[in-house]
């Protein structure tokens, strides 16, 4: 999870299998956005599911994507608590831009073109990153990076290494 990812460049039945494996998988963990690389495939591409700030719903698939976010006097930040799929069950407070913009390519190779605020914005950013070897938890501080450890580590009992596909 801590290198890019190797970019899209087949865009076909497997790729759309995969994506609906991860939205399945999104969809299982009760998460709002999934990278390939949380599942053990190595390419850029993720799908997502949330809401923007004034709780429109957005879904989409992303391959290969880019990530524009404000820079100096344009730039904002929101300071809300973030967790991820790979940190079950812990969350911390992760500053990030309070808007974003993705664009890249659809599961045919078209262009897309997605943005927004609120946690739309954070989880654009937090999807891109794991196509670019990032974790949130690299964002963090060291006192945080261990209060999310920690935490994480405090409901391991709840995420067995099966979570969140389960045959139960």
């Amino acid at each position: 999870m801590h290198r890019p990812a190797r970019p899209v460049t087949t865009f076909d039945a497997t790729l759309a299998a995969l994506a609906a494996d991860m939205v399945a998988t999104m969809y299982a963990a009760e998460g709002v956005g999934l990278a390939a690389c949380q599942i053990g495939e190595d390419l850029a591409i993720f799908v997502f599911d949330c809401p923007d700030e004034d709780g429109t719903e957005h879904q989409g698939v992303v391959c290969n994507p880019v990530l524009q976010v404000p820079e100096g006097r344009d730039r904002s930040l929101d300071d809300g608590d973030e967790g991820c799929l790979s940190y079950p069950g812990a969350y911390v407070s992760c500053a990030r831009p309070d808007v974003a913009r993705v664009t890249g390519q659809d599961l045919h190779g078209e262009p897309v073109e997605y943005s927004g605020d609120g946690l739309l914005a954070r989880c654009l950013q937090h999807e891109t990153d794991h196509t670019s070897g990032m974790v949130f938890g690299d964002r963090l501080s060291t006192r945080l990076r261990k209060k999310l450890t920690k935490q994480m580590e405090s409901q391991a009992a709840d995420y067995p290494p099966s979570w969140p596909v389960s045959s139960d």
